[in-house]
């Protein structure tokens, strides 16, 4: 066999596509009525794994009361900052120190904060990642709104998915849409209507490796609900303890590098970074070109 057909068998020969430069900042807003699905660990898994591909980053945390995403990021600015290491921060704009506070006042004037936070955001970043809260309120629904892309995290059970579709308790086959997925055809049928078009992917997360005949059953919904409210079905995040783990350090798995480790990774590095190389890939992030060089920790400053 020669080196060329040797070179050819197994692998692909397409050449990647070429790279695409932004004319516009591209809005991800990251989003699912339910809590604890996931919606934090994507939205900063999004963000830093952009910071090193060289994007300018904002983020904005909608959700006021728990405030994860902020919560993470002061983890980081701490965290970088005692042990010394080079690693890349996103623009926050947050719409209130007291965040607490803003979430009991008037709607309104919520949704008045946001809109300037975004507008700020739109001048200076290339992406920006909207972490909402759980549960259906104006300013979340006024961020679907400002959406290029909505990814909405979705765990791995049926619990989740009644929130996006209800399904017959006997067959468990696919009834109608629920209540989210009307919000995001509200704000698609909306932004179509200023010729703007919004893309939605829905995200599993938290695999468990048991469980093989409910998750048949699950997939089986979620592709017909996809078809019947046209939404993309993206990769999953496996149920792994490295995402939870990182979250106290304000680091997620594109950080992990010889200078950036602040405990022991059992998961290898290779197989989270391609999981979260898959979900760049499916939001279209992997070809991107931005005019900064991407960021390169300077390695060996600290070591666990």
């Amino acid at each position: 066999m020669s080196s060329r057909n040797w070179w050819s068998v197994g692998r692909d020969r397409t050449p990647p596509p070429p790279l695409q430069r932004l004319s516009a900042p591209r809005v991800f807003v990251i989003g699912n009525e339910k809590g604890g699905a996931g919606k934090t660990t994507v939205s900063s898994l999004i963000s830093i794994a952009m910071l090193y591909k060289g994007a300018r980053v904002a983020v904005i945390d909608l959700d006021l009361r728990q405030s994860s995403l902020s919560r993470f990021l002061a983890n980081r600015r701490r965290w970088v900052g005692s042990a010394g290491v080079d690693a890349p921060m996103p623009l926050e704009y947050k719409l209130s120190e007291d965040t607490d506070a803003l979430s009991r006042a008037d709607p309104a004037g919520i949704v008045g904060l946001f809109e300037q936070a975004i507008t700020l955001a739109m001048r200076s970043a290339d992406i920006i990642v909207i972490d909402t809260p759980g549960g259906d309120t104006p300013v979340s629904r006024a961020a679907h709104l400002q959406a290029d892309v909505v990814v909405t995290p979705m765990n791995d059970s049926f619990v989740d998915f009644d929130v996006l579709g209800i399904v017959d308790p006997v067959t468990l086959d696919l009834v109608r849409p629920s209540h989210y997925s009307r919000v995001v055809h509200d704000a698609r049928r909306t932004r179509t209507v200023y010729q703007r078009q919004l893309d939605w992917v829905v995200m599993p997360n938290r695999l468990a490796p048991t469980e093989a005949r409910n998750r048949e059953r699950l997939q089986r919904d979620i592709q017909a609900l996809a078809r019947q409210v046209g939404f993309r079905i993206g990769p999953a995040l496996s149920e792994r303890v490295i995402y939870r783990e990182l979250f106290p350090f304000g680091l997620t798995v594109a950080d992990l590098a010889p200078g950036i480790r602040p405990i022991k990774i059992t998961t290898p590095r290779e197989v989270v970074k391609a999981e979260m190389q898959a979900v760049l890939a499916a939001l279209d992030l992997d070809n991107l070109a931005f005019d900064r060089r991407p960021f390169q920790p300077a390695a060996g400053l600290w070591r666990g």
